[in-house]
Parts: structure tokens; C-alpha cells; sequence
């Protein structure tokens, strides 16, 4: 039977943690399955979407924690992952039984997604450091509007790029943080079960309901949890490549980790944000070669920010 459904389509909890591939912090989510499940009930979200970086961990466990607690007897939750391919990009997989391992190429990624009959999605796809850009239409579907995309012109170009191609397009919370969970939301009229909800969203037959974006203050916490959690990660990666900078760095993360929201780091937050900012309208906007997001190197990013 056919009912209107709200879906989270684009969420993390703490399985994702050392899961980031090629990544010098392990640690990306601090989110529970407990903390998650009662976001999304009091909420009143119907179907949640957790799609963890390169991995289904966590998709059993959540159904199990479910199963023995009433209360969350009608959020149903699907099978998902989000991937990284090879140069860094990231695509969501939604439907999949069977894990599909990062590091791969976009195409071999999607021929996985396919053999798999899942639905394949270009996440934030004009993000600075993530996205896989133009590419973006080899998907099934492309995430038009990411809540975590506070540069705003990520989001412009994706929604830009998804109508001049015809593409369908949904919204996703990327949720890293309680708070942010179903900041954005799609709306379908479907049955609640995996093969109708993935056939409505190849058929672009989901709306979009919801999109907000997450706040500075939750991107300043993610910050946080990840640098608070992966602080000896750091400092190891510091000391075998860099081991001068051993003394200044670890005083600068201690410094974080202990008073996070001091006139200094609210400072150093804002201007990352907008050096991240300058360099996205630079390339979204203004045609600058994207080539250099492919390197994924913050220095090459950082100087491109400070070119006027």
C-alpha cells in the first residue's frame, strides 16, 4: 500500500569511524545508533538511508537495536554506503547487500552498484574536496543540495548542472552530528519496502521537502570530534613525515581539543570556512581549473583561496 514517506537519504553514525580511506583521521562520527534512531523518531522520519563511508557495518546492528525496542517499530532503515573512489570522489550506494570496497574507479565502482541492482548516487558533486564533479551524470541520481556544502555555490552548480542535464536529484543531510539529522529531507508517495522506494527514486519520483543547511557551530563540533578523536593519528602521521613541526602541531591540537570555542579557533573556523568559500566560487563560478581539487591538496587549495 502506497503512503507518503519522509526519507533521510544521506546520514553517518559511529561505524564510519576508521573507515575514511587514504585518511590521515580516522575517526569521522560520533553519532550513535541509540542517538541516531531517536533523532529520527522524534522527527517522524519514515525511512533513513545510513550510509556509512565504505562500509554496511552497522546497517545489522541498527536493525537488531531496532528490533528489541518498540518505540522505533515504524522508522524503517535500508542498506546504504558512501564510497571512495579512487581519486578521493565519493558516491552513495543505495540497496546493496554485499559491501563494495573504496579505491576503485568511478566506472568500476558504478558497474558494482549496478550488478548489485542498487542505485547509484553523485554525492556533493561539486564539493571542493569530495566531489566528482561533471562526472556526476554517469550516476543513476545526483545530490543536488548537501546541508553540509556551507559554501553555498556548491550546491548552486550542482542544482545548475542537475537541470541543464535532466538528472534527478534529491537532498542530503550528511549528517555527522546529532543536531543535523534530517536537515534535509525528501518526500515520496511509495510502499515502504526496498525495491519500491529504490524503483521511485531511479524514476525521480522523490521530492525534495527539506534543505538546510547545518550551522557553523555543527561544523566547528564535527571539527572537533575528528581531531579530538584521531589526535595520535595526527601526531604519528607528524612525526614520521614532518617531525619539526612534531612540538607546534601537538600544541595546537591540544590547544583545540581543550578550549574549542576560544576567541582563537572561532577565529581559525571562520577563516577556514571562508578561505574554503573563496575557493569554491573560484571554481564553481568563475572557471578556474578544477584540476587542482583532483590533487586534493590543501596547500594548492590555500593558495588558490589567497589569489584575488
Amino acid at each position: 500500500m502506497s503512503q507518503v514517506l519522509t526519507v533521510e537519504t544521506h546520514c553517518h553514525n559511529v561505524f564510519s569511524n576508521h573507515k575514511i580511506y587514504a585518511s590521515k583521521m580516522p575517526f569521522d562520527c560520533g553519532v550513535t545508533i541509540e542517538e541516531q534512531l531517536e533523532i529520527a523518531y522524534r522527527q517522524k522520519i519514515d525511512v533513513m538511508f545510513v550510509t556509512n563511508h565504505n562500509t554496511l557495518d552497522g546497517y545489522s546492528q541498527i536493525l537488531e537495536y531496532k528490533k528489541n525496542h518498540a518505540k522505533y517499530r515504524n522508522i524503517r532503515i535500508y542498506p546504504a554506503e558512501e564510497i571512495t573512489i579512487n581519486n578521493k570522489g565519493h558516491v552513495l550506494a543505495y540497496g546493496i547487500e554485499k559491501e563494495i570496497r573504496p579505491g576503485m574507479t568511478l566506472d568500476e565502482t558504478l558497474d558494482e552498484i549496478r550488478q548489485q541492482n542498487g542505485v547509484s548516487c553523485a554525492a556533493h558533486p561539486f564539493a571542493v574536496s569530495n566531489g566528482i564533479r561533471e562526472y556526476a551524470k554517469k550516476c543513476d541520481i545526483i545530490e543536488s543540495f548537501n546541508s553540509n556544502n556551507i559554501d553555498f555555490f556548491s550546491n548552486l552548480i550542482a542544482e545548475k548542472y542537475a537541470k541543464e542535464n535532466n538528472l534527478v536529484s534529491i537532498a542530503g543531510s550528511d549528517s555527522h552530528v546529532k543536531s543535523t539529522i534530517g536537515r534535509s529531507i525528501n518526500k515520496v508517495e511509495s510502499e515502504n519496502n526496498i525495491g519500491s522506494i529504490l524503483e521511485k527514486l531511479r524514476k525521480g519520483k522523490f521530492t525534495i521537502e527539506k534543505s538546510d543547511y547545518a550551522s557553523k557551530k555543527e561544523m566547528h563540533e564535527h571539527a572537533h570530534y575528528i581531531i579530538s578523536m584521531s589526535r595520535q593519528s595526527i601526531l604519528n602521521s607528524i612525526n614520521e613525515s614532518n617531525p619539526k613541526y612534531h612540538s607546534i602541531v601537538k600544541w595546537a591540537i591540544d590547544s583545540f581539543i581543550s578550549n574549542p570555542n576560544s576567541r582563537l579557533w572561532q577565529i581559525m573556523s571562520s577563516l577556514g570556512m571562508y578561505l574554503s568559500k573563496r575557493v569554491s566560487k573560484k571554481v564553481n563560478m568563475y572557471g578556474y581549473n578544477p584540476r587542482i581539487l583532483e590533487q586534493r591538496s590543501w596547500s594548492n587549495l590555500i593558495s588558490l583561496s589567497l589569489i584575488p
